[in-house]
């Protein structure tokens, strides 16, 4: 018997949409089973922090633990490997931040994976800074001070960073290669703060969470943040950029998920994320650490982190910093 044609082309459309059902399904059930967040830092990193912050409130969303696990090695690169090698389907994610971005030009030649080919970005989280500050022997008040005391004493100042590449590192280098100055870098393999703190080192560009008891308790002298705007953590404090035109050196934090996860599931997770920064309970545990959430929509975020990789490309060649 045959079929009436537009009966025919009912049950045609019907079997063709067919397969794309349980791929479908499998999105809207998302996640089944726990998923993991790779951080490519020790705890207690600003990463880790911000990683936790994020997994605790997506796992009281949707139902499944999210998990930080920590993987440093290869300055952040082993963790991004991994994740690049992960099967694409929502259940290792990265943790991502400005180094990832760094990396990018830094290790060109040696990584084995792509971090622009290789990881989608899936949301921007929050944004934060570097602050500028100094050994209280340093004789200097502000900006405007330190770079003239610099400039007076080539060579004699010793900066600390947690190795090259790292934001620290790459804000100093910003700073010099945008005033002319000549600090030495001092890259260590953990906390340089007990350094700072005793004037073996005597200048840092240091992420917020990490110093501001120490600046609160009058132990540093902060001069600048890095950020386009002053931070609400550390009033009185001005931009960097009041005193050199132009310059930023702003931390960002986001999630990435491996090229060829489902877009069912990434666009799932971005919505989730920016639900939990919206969230009004979110906003003082993220002003603690002297940072804002800052969404964008995914295009926007890739279009950032293509531009960010671009600047800092410019900082490495600039300063000719090699792989530590």
């Amino acid at each position: 018997m045959r079929l009436p044609r537009r009966r025919f082309l009912q049950l045609a459309a019907g079997a063709a949409a067919f397969p794309t059902v349980p791929r479908f399904a499998f999105a809207l059930d998302y996640p089944t089973r726990p998923v993991r967040i790779m951080v490519g830092f020790p705890p207690g990193a600003a990463t880790d922090i911000v990683a936790r912050l994020v997994a605790q409130s997506l796992s009281e969303r949707l139902g499944q633990q999210f998990v930080v696990e920590n993987k440093p090695g290869a300055a952040s690169n082993l963790a991004a490997e991994t994740v690049a090698r992960a099967a694409p389907d929502g259940y290792t994610l990265l943790a991502m931040t400005v180094t990832n971005a760094v990396n990018t030009t830094l290790y060109e030649k040696t990584a084995d994976f792509s971090f622009m080919n290789d990881i989608t970005p899936v949301a921007s989280t929050i944004q934060s800074a570097n602050v500028l500050e100094v050994n209280l022997a340093v004789p200097v008040q502000t900006v405007p001070e330190f770079i003239a005391y610099a400039k007076a004493n080539p060579g004699k100042l010793n900066y600390a960073s947690f190795g090259t590449g790292t934001a620290p590192n790459m804000a100093a280098e910003l700073f010099k290669m945008m005033t002319g100055t000549n600090l030495v870098h001092v890259p260590y393999r953990s906390s340089f703060m007990p350094d700072l703190l005793s004037g073996q080192v005597q200048v840092a560009f240091t992420p917020i969470p990490l110093t501001i008891a120490n600046i609160r308790a009058g132990k540093l002298r902060a001069l600048g943040v890095t950020g386009l705007t002053p931070s609400d953590a550390l009033p009185g404090i001005p931009t960097v950029a009041q005193t050199v035109p132009g310059y930023e050196a702003s931390i960002w934090h986001g999630i990435g998920a491996p090229k060829g996860t489902p877009e069912a599931i990434v666009e799932k997770l971005h919505t989730e994320i920016n639900a939990v920064l919206n969230d009004p309970a979110m906003k003082p545990k993220f002003a603690n650490l002297g940072a804002e959430p800052a969404p964008m929509t995914r295009a926007d975020f890739t279009k950032y982190i293509s531009a960010e990789v671009e600047k800092w490309a410019k900082v490495i060649k600039f300063a000719d910093i090699q792989p530590g």
